[in-house]
């Protein structure tokens, strides 16, 4: 069959779960036997969100081939299990970097470069990158119908819906519908008002998904359907969830699905959701909970862990248990503190980030965490951190450092990478994507993973300084993971704990609700023992 085309839009606010609903379809295409790919289309003018603060955008998600991404990537992975690529994650920034260097290169022979056609074609170049590679490829637009900055997206896959045969292309508009609880009312005005907007652009929305807090009425979907020029049952309640997970099964419920089916032609209407439907199960039916504290320094955006947080969750429903997961910020911990703050948690968790700033509280709660034998989970920083704190309190190597926040400690435990040294530019210019990693036998990462290699994503400058790793390994602190050559260390574990290992990488870029990460099953499992 030839490549069906999905473009999902958001109206009225922000924030209303386009990433969740254009997840939740893929999974649900995906379960009828299709080929799924999910693709993001930020407006804004930032090549990627790599050099962005956590605070402005969350988390910077990582694919397989080393992009740097919106963390709505990371929504789409978790739900269809498909492993994305850098063709699905394109800004304004991007799209404008292309156009412009083909420029300079003269590719345009002469012609004046203009947004159309030339901005417009490059962006359905990006959509058009997965023609019969997919069969379905759905295009969440970031932001909101009339932001200046997307109308070049919004002029592009309009153009899509003239160039594609019509049950090729299908056009979703996610919009609100705001409560009123002083008259006990849902107003459909808003999303009137922006379906207007959407239509003045020459799109025409085949369904509406109207995020609610409560049920809508079949009068007020009857409305819709009349003043938005969409049939009744194209208009598609999203209601809040009891949980993340169980939005594809909600959405499945209420015919968003069987309704894309019907519009893009596709023959396989009926479900394949067992699956699914055992994992929602089976988070309904945990049992009991551990409580991790999540120790960082982005805490006012709590965003900016989200796959930690969610890979956390995934290890609680391997384990059968709730996780609350305490968000700790590393700036109100210290040595005099460390006790108080982390006392009710039954395992401690630091990962990654940038800076120096609340680098002493996540060092404070690495030794009390391996002082008093709770489970410990270090990523990329944190695994740093971690060699760092050994250093200063087993080595008694007092001005052990990373190179990163010291250039004039005279033992920078954490040093920088030959060929990043003379980096000027900070924008994709890390060690970034999948590496490969050899495990050793009889060790707790082996234990973990059960097996010698591994493939593990990664986002970062600063190594393991190997100058140093005979004097820590004969202490405790072995390298039980490195690069197939032997040169880069990639997981350090402590013999003497039950539970204390950290990586230089970022496992929870791969982990799935129903597959989740090896060291975050085998830390909630720790944690589950250290509750006893």
């Amino acid at each position: 069959m030839s490549t069906k085309y999905i473009f999902i839009t958001g109206g009225v606010v922000s924030g209303l779960g386009k990433g969740i609903t254009a997840s939740s379809l893929g999974r649900l295409l995906k379960n009828r036997g299709y080929n799924v790919v999910n693709q993001k289309f930020d407006p804004y003018i930032n090549v990627d969100p790599g050099t962005m603060s956590p605070y402005e955008h969350g988390e910077v998600f990582v694919t397989d081939d080393g992009a740097e991404t919106d963390l709505d990537l990371g929504h789409y992975e978790r739900f269809t299990d498909v492993n994305l690529n850098k063709n699905c994650s394109v800004t304004s920034g991007k799209i404008y970097q292309s156009v412009l260097n083909k420029e300079r290169r003269g590719d345009y022979l002469g012609k004046t470069v203009q947004v159309i056609p030339h901005v417009t074609n490059e962006i359905k170049e990006k959509i058009y990158s997965f023609d019969g590679k997919a069969d379905i490829v759905i295009t969440e637009i970031g932001g909101t119908i009339g932001d200046i900055e997307g109308l070049a997206f919004i002029e592009a896959i309009r153009q899509v819906g003239l160039e594609k045969n019509p049950e090729d292309v299908l056009y979703v508009h996610v919009t609100l519908l705001p409560y009123i609880s002083g008259s006990n009312e849902l107003k459909s005005k808003p999303t009137q008002h922006s379906v207007k907007e959407l239509q003045s652009f020459g799109i025409k929305p085949d369904i509406l998904v109207c995020r609610s807090e409560v049920d809508i009425p079949e009068e007020i979907r009857g409305k819709l359907a009349l003043f938005c020029n969409v049939r009744p049952e194209n208009v598609i309640p999203n209601l809040t969830a009891e949980n993340l997970y169980a939005v594809p099964l909600m959405l499945e419920n209420q015919g968003l699905a069987k309704a894309v089916c019907r519009q893009l032609h596709l023959e396989r209407v009926e479900p394949k959701n067992e699956e699914w439907e055992k994992l929602i199960d089976d988070i309904r039916n945990l049992n009991g909970e551990v409580n991790i504290a999540l120790v960082g320094k982005y805490m006012q955006l709590q965003d900016s862990y989200l796959s930690v947080a969610e890979s956390l969750r995934h290890g609680g429903f391997a384990n059968g248990v709730k996780v609350n997961v305490g968000f700790i910020d590393s700036e109100t911990i210290t040595e005099n503190t460390v006790g108080k703050v982390l006392k009710e948690y039954d395992g401690i968790l630091v990962p990654g980030g940038f800076g120096n700033r609340g680098i002493d509280g996540k060092i404070a709660a690495i030794k009390y965490a391996r002082e008093n034998n709770i489970p410990f989970l270090g990523i990329c920083l944190g695994m740093q951190m971690a060699v760092v704190e050994f250093c200063r309190n087993v080595l008694n190597i007092k001005d052990a450092n990373s190179a990163e926040f010291s250039s004039t400690t005279e033992n920078p435990v954490i040093h920088i990478m030959e060929n990043q040294k003379d980096v000027t530019e900070k924008g994709g210019t890390m060690r970034l994507g999948a590496y490969p990693c050899t495990i050793k036998k009889d060790t707790l990462a082996y234990e973990i993973y059960g097996t010698e290699s591994i493939s593990e994503r990664h986002r970062h400058r600063f190594e393991y300084n190997n100058d140093y790793k005979e004097r820590l390994e004969k202490s405790g602190l072995i390298c039980s993971g490195t690069s197939p050559d032997g040169t880069l260390v990639e997981i350090v574990e402590y013999r003497n704990h039950p539970f204390f290992i950290a990586g230089q990488f970022h496992p929870e870029f791969k982990s799935r609700p129903d597959r989740p990460a090896p060291l975050f099953r085998g830390l909630i499992k720790a944690a589950k023992e250290n509750k006893k």
